[in-house]
């Protein structure tokens, strides 16, 4: 088991959990001011099309409306976190259904959702680009005509190989050329996965108001909202303690709630009526045109030694971007780094890009790269070691990275440990013994990088022994202000009931880089310890006096450092009913890699909702487009796993042996949802001989491939 520390056992309280229970949280979409207005929308039906012309006359003349607003009101004002390709309302050309045309604002929901439809928008429609290979092809049509115009703010924009490249990235590790060239095996196939939604209960909501210094005040559940800020402040064109993002509850993240995309036009309606402007999605309209996991499609190249080591890999992984990247937050435009691998790979080249299309945007999504890299990864190794007639664990343990080795960019890592999560999940496996007749049994191992960053917090120490905190940190249900809470009463040795932890808005909380990267943990963490060690200092000297420190994080993650990461190993046994293609589950071991839990409760959370969401991906979860639209956006429709969906899963955890966190912890969010899916779609294969190569895997896809004899595997 991994390490607890023991002055953390006991007193599971959850600090904002009472709260949320007695409905005293606030979300943004509970949020109200007097005199509050509400906006609608007018939309694009049409994935590409010229705008000819726009009337919103009888629009204007509706009861209660205070503003009609276009592109020809407010200018072709266009927004992004690093690349700003998004127009806030389209005004030339729409290349998205869902995209705003016209904004309104009236003195109710119904009154404004009226207006909307009474705006009269004439189109000219033009085909759609929906295809990423017909996107990249030599002279297709582009998507964006002028995008060397929009503002890049990450310095210089890498050159694309295709002007239909959102983001482009390149990484070569050694001769991989001369690699496969005298490699005794070399094995290729390609793999596809779809679109997802992230399944956050709370749909995106906003309201924005201008105060009378000129002030613009947003409430949005943004996971970063000092980053959001910044990209707000840069649009409208103020300085940024001009722009106040003020805290509200998230109800989920799982990543697309890094940049919000209704605040900009409310800040327009705001700024016409003068009055403060509230827009809520509906749960439809978010799937609509919210932001996805990417669709990929990842062809990959393993060479192999005679004795089954990898010699050479070549990874080649084209991200379905959609029509807009202004929700990626990385400089490279691509949904995460170059992937993280549990192997020894001498030599590699890995290609992945992000590709324009006409359709719904794509950004970061809980393990953003790593569901799709690692599907067709440990698909691979599972289909050669049926080629080599090698056990999958064999296969694997020859390759698995020791001390020494170093990643596919040639950096080092921080005490390996694949090789015992792959030891552990065979014991817990009992994969020894012969499957149950008429049952498969697969695995998968993943490992995931943890980000680094800094934050900081205010803590004041209060005669009568409380401590406040203030901290600009999100609390988006991942437990970060537990572990703040947790560190302080351990390093004290008071009770955490002592203990308030609160959000403040940008102006006034101290600085902090949102959530994301399965970082919270250890950024705040280590800013809570450093809190903690000053308050103890200079209560010494202040023993009866209020005390305020503030606590902060130094660089973690400088680059150089040896990479921490975290580990994890699936097995999973089940079957597969010939007659429906139906798949029963009846055993998952996870075995993982986390280093020391602080937060004992919230941490067994974060694991078992990641397999949860790797259980959706793998068997219920597809967005289906035609034409660019997406045809299922009902939760009636989209099927998210739910707890009668969830089969047994024993989750074992190997001994701390240190971490980037504070007492050695790593990470709980993200490494553990990759690995799902191929491990389900590795027992498939072995249970009735059918290998997918496209997810997700319903019974629909299983039946087919069993009655029409394709994608079989080798006996």
């Amino acid at each position: 088991m991994t390490t607890t520390l023991g002055a953390l056992t006991g007193n599971e309280r959850r600090v904002e959990g009472r709260q949320k229970v007695n409905g005293e949280a606030q979300y943004s979409a509970d949020m109200r001011r007097a005199g509050m207005l509400w906006a609608a929308f007018v939309i694009s039906p049409h994935a590409h099309a010229r705008v000819v012309r726009i009337d919103t006359a009888a629009a204007k003349a509706l009861p209660g409306v205070h503003a009609v607003l276009t592109a020809a009101d407010i200018g072709e004002v266009r927004f992004g976190s690093v690349l700003a390709d998004w127009p806030v309302l389209a005004s030339e050309r729409v290349r998205l259904v869902g995209d705003y045309v016209a904004a309104v604002a009236a003195e109710t929901r119904e009154q404004a959702e009226a207006a909307a439809t009474a705006v009269d928008v004439v189109y000219e429609e033009l085909p759609p680009i929906l295809d990423t290979a017909e996107a990249i092809r030599h002279g297709a049509p582009l998507v964006h005509e002028n995008d060397a115009q929009y503002a890049f703010t990450a310095g210089t924009r890498a050159p694309r190989p295709h002007p239909n490249l959102q983001g482009y990235d390149l990484v070569v590790k050694g001769d991989p050329d001369t690699a496969f060239a005298t490699a005794e095996h070399v094995f290729e196939h390609t793999y596809r996965t779809p679109r997802y939604h992230p399944g956050y209960i709370e749909p995106r909501a906003a309201m924005v108001w201008i105060d009378g210094s000129g002030a613009v005040h947003v409430v949005c559940p943004s996971k970063a909202p000092y980053s959001h800020r910044d990209m707000i402040a840069r649009t409208i064109g103020l300085p940024k303690d001009k722009v106040i993002v003020e805290p509200s509850f998230i109800g989920g993240d799982f990543g697309p709630k890094g940049t919000m995309v209704d605040d900009l036009p409310l800040y327009y309606l705001a700024r016409a009526t003068g009055r403060a402007v509230k827009y809520v999605r509906t749960y439809n309209e978010d799937l609509r045109s919210g932001t996805v996991r990417h669709a990929s499609t990842v062809h990959v190249r393993l060479g192999l030694t005679a004795s089954g080591k990898i010699a050479a890999l070549d990874l080649r992984v084209i991200y379905d971007g959609g029509a807009y990247a202004a929700v990626k937050s990385l400089p490279w435009l691509l949904p995460g780094r170059a992937p993280k691998l549990p192997y020894a790979i001498p030599h590699a080249r890995v290609e992945r890009m992000a590709v324009y299309t006409n359709t719904i945007p794509t950004g970061a999504v809980r393990a953003p790269g790593d569901v799709q890299i690692f599907f067709a990864v440990e698909s691979a190794m599972d289909t050669i070691a049926a080629e080599l007639r090698l056990d999958p664990f064999e296969l694997r343990l020859r390759n698995a990275a020791v001390p020494g080795d170093t990643d596919l960019e040639g950096g080092s890592i921080a005490r390996p440990r694949p090789r015992e999560v792959l030891m552990t999940l065979r014991e817990a496996m009992r994969w020894d013994r012969p499957p149950i007749p008429g049952r498969g049994r697969g695995i998968a191992l993943t490992a995931r990088h943890i980000a680094g960053g800094k934050s900081s917090l205010v803590a004041t120490a209060h005669p009568d022994g409380r401590i406040e905190v203030e901290t600009g940190a999100v609390e988006p249900g991942t437990g970060a202000f537990t572990v703040i809470s947790r560190i302080l009463a351990n390093e004290l040795g008071i009770d955490p009931a002592r203990i308030t932890v609160s959000r403040g808005d940008t102006n006034s909380a101290p600085h902090d880089p949102g959530s994301g990267g399965s970082k919270g943990t250890v950024i705040l963490g280590h800013a809570a310890l450093d809190a903690a060690q000053k308050l103890r200092a200079a209560l010494a000297e202040h023993p009866t006096d209020p005390v305020r420190v503030v606590g902060e994080t130094p660089q973690l993650g400088k680059p150089g450092d040896p990479a921490w990461l975290n580990y994890c190993g699936y097995g999973v046994e089940l079957s597969v009913d010939a007659e429906t293609g139906a798949v029963h589950i009846y055993d998952v071991a996870m075995v993982v890699d986390v280093g020391a839990i602080i937060n004992p409760i919230g941490h067994r959370g974060q694991l078992e909702g990641a397999f949860s969401m790797g259980l959706g991906h793998a068997l219920t979860e597809e967005l289906y487009l035609e034409g660019g639209r997406i045809t299922n956006p009902t939760l009636a429709e989209y099927k998210l796993p739910c707890q009668r969906d969830m089969p047994p899963l024993r989750i074992v955890e190997l001994s701390a042996d240190g971490g980037p966190g504070p007492f050695g912890a790593k990470a709980g969010g993200e490494f553990n949802v990759a690995g799902v899916a191929p491990a389900i779609g590795n027992a498939i294969a072995a249970a009735c001989g059918v290998r997918l190569d496209a997810m997700s895997f319903t019974a629909e896809r299983i039946y087919k491939a069993l009655h029409d004899g394709r994608s079989r595997t080798p006996a």
